[in-house]
């Protein structure tokens, strides 16, 4: 079976697609970088729907998310922003840890499985 990389880098790759499954590395703002949890949820989802789109599949077909929050008491907020972006038809199975991330502008991280 092949393998293909979506935006490989030296140390990472964005996602991987092998055996008709996409698996992304956690993703992270960028523009909303220290910005409100709502904001960055958004973005990652953006970016999310972005990698999922480039690799031949869509929300729909997501399999399970963890997201990981540097404070867990922002967990509405974050599901505000996410109960609007989730195919409800198709909820995926997810985890929500509260995590210390790489730099305190982080307040969350999502990473998804998804099948093309």
């Amino acid at each position: 079976m092949s393998i293909k990389r979506i935006g490989a880098g030296a140390r990472m790759s964005k996602a991987v697609v092998h055996g008709g499954v996409i698996y992304t590395a956690g993703q992270v703002a960028d523009a909303a970088k220290g910005g409100a949890v709502a904001d960055q949820t958004r973005e990652i989802l953006g970016l999310i729907d972005t990698i999922l789109q480039e690799a031949g599949s869509e929300k729909a077909k997501i399999l399970s998310a963890t997201i990981y929050l540097a404070d867990i008491a922002t967990f509405a907020e974050m599901n505000s922003v996410w109960d609007v972006w989730v195919d409800k038809s198709n909820p995926p199975a997810r985890a929500t840890v509260e995590a210390k991330l790489v730099t305190p502008d982080y307040k969350v991280e999502i990473a998804v499985i998804a099948a093309l």
